[in-house]
Formats: structure tokens, sequence, C-alpha cells
């Protein structure tokens, strides 16, 4: 009865997740459907694992696994460790004027909505666009950046830099304020310099954090944001752009295929599982 109202706040979030992410649970069933609309997901057929089967021999499905993990590795390599690195930054600058204006700049782009980001990533490398428009100047000749499949990679994954890492370097720096500043006196006083501070104190006081966080993303390893993508990608970008996401987006959505849809995003849970209950596991040994 202590707690009373902090139990009824509870009750908001967790109705929240029952009604929006339990309940449409039973939806997975349609996996091993032949989904028929007059019948409803009740009436309709079991197939068992025929769409998993259509799917895993179709050879189009291993370039999508493939540009969809690729994708994935690129943002771990270089988007992940970003807002770790901002927030070591961050945390060294002794201006707390100039840090609070760092971090606003920083956070800005976050609240920026994802439709308007792309529409300016193609207004800067569109053939008239700055980007060119600077190539130009210099004596070069404009390049078709959203038209070349090489290059779909790193845009993405710097725009998701750009926008993400302020943001990201939040938690980071919420995790550097639990480290106990009579740690750092101490290592002062025996000589330390500040990047042995930062090596030997601010990084293992945070490891937890970038370790929950890592596993985080791991679980996502076939999920990349097919949203972006979809805003992004053209035809002559399929060949790396194209991902398990906007795959299935285009069965079930378009195509109206849902039960194979279904099973497509079925596996990608699955594998996703894999990787979290694996790197785990590798987590706890190191």
């Amino acid at each position: 009865l202590r707690d009373r109202y902090l139990h009824l706040m509870m009750l908001l979030p967790v109705a929240y997740f029952v009604i929006f992410r339990y309940v449409p649970m039973y939806g997975v069933t349609l996996a091993f459907k032949e989904f028929d609309i007059e019948k409803g997901i009740l009436g309709s057929p079991w197939v068992g694992l025929k769409h998993i089967r259509a799917f895993l021999t179709n050879p189009y499905s291993y370039k999508l696994i493939r540009n969809t993990v690729l994708l994935r590795l690129w943002q771990l390599a270089l988007a992940f460790p970003a807002p770790i690195v901002l927030a070591l930054l961050l945390n060294e600058i002794r201006r707390q004027r100039f840090k609070r204006i760092v971090q606003t700049c920083s956070y800005l782009p976050h609240f920026i909505s994802l439709v308007v980001v792309c529409g300016m990533i193609i207004s800067f490398l569109a053939s008239d666009g700055p980007v060119n428009s600077i190539i130009r100047f210099l004596g070069g000749k404009p390049y078709p950046w959203l038209q070349r499949p090489e290059w779909f990679r790193p845009i993405f994954v710097f725009s998701e830099i750009w926008q993400n890492t302020g943001w990201g370097s939040v938690l980071y720096l919420a995790a550097l304020t639990a480290i106990n500043p009579e740690l750092y006196e101490a290592a002062v006083i025996d000589g330390a310099g500040r990047w042995q501070r930062m090596w030997h104190i601010t990084l293992p006081g945070i490891a937890p954090t970038v370790t929950i966080m890592f596993l985080l993303n791991m679980g996502q390893m076939l999920n990349v944001g097919y949203q972006k993508v979809l805003l992004l990608y053209t035809g002559a970008t399929y060949e790396t752009a194209d991902v398990l996401g906007t795959y299935i987006y285009r069965r079930g959505i378009t195509g109206a295929d849902y039960g194979f849809a279904t099973a497509v995003g079925l596996f990608q849970s699955l594998v996703g599982l894999v990787f979290v209950v694996g790197s785990n596991w590798v987590a706890k040994r190191l």
C-alpha cells in the first residue's frame, strides 16, 4: 500500500506493452499458415514450414542477409562507439558553458524527423546540391552519390552517427556520474595523467553500461532500420541497400503476402535471439 501511487503509474506502460507488444504476438502463427483474408488468422489453413523453406531456398535471400549483416556491422564498428567517445570527450571538458553548448548542438539532430533527415541527405548529395557544387568549384565532376551501390553504406552509417551520437551519449554521461570522484583524486595523487585516469577509471566505470548496450545492439543484428533504407535506396543501389526489412515490407505490405512476410520476420527475430544469447555468453566469460 505504501507504493500504491507508483504502482498506479506503472499501469499505463504495462497496459501499453501488453496490448501492443504481447497480444499481437499471436499473429506470428501467420508464419505457419496460408493466410486467407476471408477466413482470418484462426480459419486459415496450416502449411507448416513452407514459407520459411521458400525463403531459405531462395537465392536472393542470401544477398538480403549479407546486406543486412554488413550494414549492421558497419553500424557496430562506427556508430556504436561514437556516443562513447563523445561522452568521454565531454567528460574531459572543464568549461561548463562550452560543454552545454556542445551537448545541445549534438542532441539537436536526434529530434529531426527521419523523413526530413533523408530529404536533407538527398538534397545535399543531389547533382546540383552543395556537395557536388563544392566538387565542381574545385574543378571536379559531379558524382551521383545516391546512385552508386558502394556509397550507400557509408552514407547510411555516417548519417546515423550525425543524427544519434549526441543523444546516445546521454546514457554514458549518466553512467560517468556514478563513478566515485575519490578514485580520480587518488589517481591524481599517485601521479596518473588524464589518459591514465580515463583508461583505468573512466572506461572500467562505464564498462557494464557499454556491455548492456552492446548486447541490445547484437539483438538487432538483422534489423537496421528499414524506414531509412526505404527513403534512401533506389533501383540502382539494390545490390547493397536491399535488406530484410525492406524485403518484408515489399512482400507483406505491397505484395499482401502476409504469411511469407511474417515467416521472414520470425526468422529475423530468431537470429537476433541467437546473437543476444551468444554475445551475452561471451560477455560473461570476458
